[in-house]
Order: structure tokens, then C-alpha cells, then sequence
């Protein structure tokens, strides 16, 4: 690996032009899965290397069932990124959790129908533990950030990934309200499926920007809605990701970074060749490539 990055930020175009990012440069990178969303940004923040990706490219061009999420968090991993901290816009579920509120989750449930979502197959056989799904250890941090940069936020609740592009019915709305979900959102579950199979910590700062549409006063979404609230949350969640980057420790002390230690299924000698070798930078201190 060309290690260049130990932190990764994932989000919203902007981001990287954040108060503080310099030595800033453009990496391109090819995976065995194809091209990422964009070019990585790779630079310096807080004294710290960090690379930073746009989820949906540039211009925002790539619908949410869209992305080529193995793509993305590959070539985190191929950078020699650790932690990895998700920016993401949500709807609400819950009164509590007002528009412009923080939220960092710690539970999925997964609605999309047509996603790939993992590194493994063609030979080789993993199951990997995904019961909490985001990082404990990283998620604190990202508690933490939140309460020194002044964020309203909320700690923990269920993250109902839907398969999008359309937000939901009003019927649907219900039902998840009905289930105890917390917020909802289209895109973090893939990226913390493959970030917990590529042994990165993984963590998500939820921007509020709606009460999707079961709120008697706002009884649709629009796309024009959720960009300026997320315009108005934009410095805040700059502040967080700064303090979160400071408070980042030097060395990992959490399952994630041993995650394939116990998921790998496949007999070595029966995993190809070619698999073994495009997938050196995930399962090469497991399994060493022909």
C-alpha cells in the first residue's frame, strides 16, 4: 500500500475546502472495483494527514444507489486510511431530533435492495461481525468533537438506510416511526459494511436537515430543503471534523482493527490466486497472495 492518509473523511462537497486543510493535493486511484467517486483529496488537517472524498463527486453527479462504494472505501484502505469519519445529510424520525441537529448514531437497519456491499466472494468466504456497527471507540470521539465545537447533538439511535433516490412515502415514514427508528438516510450502511471488512474504524457525524414527511408541518422533502439546511450546518460540521481529527489517538485499541481475524472461512490454499492478490491490501496479514 502507498500509505499517504490514516484519516479519511467521507461527505459532502465542500468539506474539503475547509479553515485549516493545507498541502492539499488531488490522488487518483484505481481499485479492483472500479473508480472511486471522485479524485481523493489528500492534505493536512489539525497537523494530521487526512484524505477526503465526495461521496457523490463533485457537482453531486452520483445518486445514492448509484455509488461504487467497495471503490471508495478500497482505496481508503489502498492510502493506508484507519478511521474513516462519514458526513452525511438525514432526515428525522423522532421531534427531538430537530433540523440542523447533530446525531451520531450507533445501530443500521437496512432497507436498500440492489447495493453490493462486500469485498468477499469468487473463492472466498467471510462473515464478519457487524453487530455494533460503528466504531464505540470512534463514535466517542466524534461525541466529543461535537460537544467542543457547540453542535446540538445527540448521542446514539438507529440509522434506517433506505435504497432511495425518492425519499419516502408518507406510509413508510410511519412504519419506521412505528419500528423506533431514529433517522434516515441513504448512503452509511455500505460504507460501514466494507470499512468494518477492510478493518477500519468507521463512525457517522448525521446532519439533520428534514422530519422526512410524517411531521404534520412538513409533510414533503424537498432537495432544495435539505441544501440549505445543510449551507446552514456546514461550519458546524467543520468544527466537529477538526476537533474530531485533534482528538484522534496515535494508535487504534478497538475489535475493528482485527475484524477479519475470526471471519476469514475459506481454506487459504483454496482462495485464486487473483483474488488473493487484489485483495492484498484487506486480507494480506491473513492470507499472503501466490
Amino acid at each position: 500500500m502507498n500509505k499517504q492518509a490514516n484519516i479519511g473523511i467521507i461527505g459532502g462537497s465542500g468539506l474539503y475546502e475547509m479553515e485549516g486543510f493545507t498541502d492539499v493535493r488531488q490522488v487518483e486511484i484505481d481499485t479492483p472495483f472500479g473508480s472511486p467517486s471522485d479524485e481523493l483529496v489528500v492534505g493536512t488537517l489539525e497537523g494530521k494527514s487526512v484524505v477526503f472524498l465526495p461521496r457523490h463527486s463533485r457537482g453531486h453527479r452520483i445518486l445514492p444507489h448509484e455509488l461504487n462504494y467497495r471503490a471508495n472505501i478500497f482505496a481508503m484502505k489502498q492510502l493506508g486510511v484507519e478511521w474513516i469519519l462519514s458526513v452525511s445529510a438525514v432526515g428525522s424520525l423522532k421531534l427531538e431530533y430537530e433540523p440542523l441537529h447533530m446525531v451520531v448514531p450507533d445501530q443500521f437497519v437496512d432497507r436498500t435492495l440492489q447495493r453490493r456491499s462486500t469485498f468477499f466472494g469468487r473463492g472466498l468466504v467471510a462473515h464478519v461481525a457487524f453487530a455494533n456497527p460503528f466504531c464505540p471507540n470512534l463514535s466517542k470521539t466524534m461525541v466529543r468533537a461535537c460537544e467542543e465545537a457547540g453542535a446540538t447533538y445527540h448521542v446514539g439511535g438507529t440509522y434506517v438506510c433506505i435504497e432511495g433516490p425518492h425519499f419516502s412515502t408518507r406510509a413508510e415514514s410511519e412504519l419506521y416511526r412505528s419500528w423506533g427508528m431514529d433517522i434516515i438516510g441513504m448512503t452509511n450502511l455500505q460504507e460501514a459494511r466494507l470499512a468494518r471488512e477492510a478493518e477500519i474504524c468507521y463512525s457517522t457525524l448525521a446532519m439533520v436537515t428534514d422530519y422526512d414527511c410524517w411531521h404534520p408541518e412538513h409533510d414533503s422533502v424537498t432537495a432544495d430543503q435539505i441544501v440549505a439546511n445543510l449551507g446552514r450546518n456546514a461550519g458546524t460540521a467543520k468544527a466537529v471534523l477538526r476537533a474530531a481529527v485533534r482528538r484522534l489517538p496515535i494508535e487504534r485499541r478497538c475489535e475493528c482493527e482485527s475484524a477479519l481475524q475470526s471471519a476469514l472461512i475459506t481454506a487459504p490454499d483454496l482462495v485464486p490466486g487473483v483474488i488473493k492478490r487484489e485483495l492484498e491490501p484487506i486480507i494480506g496479514r491473513y492470507i499472503k497472495a501466490d
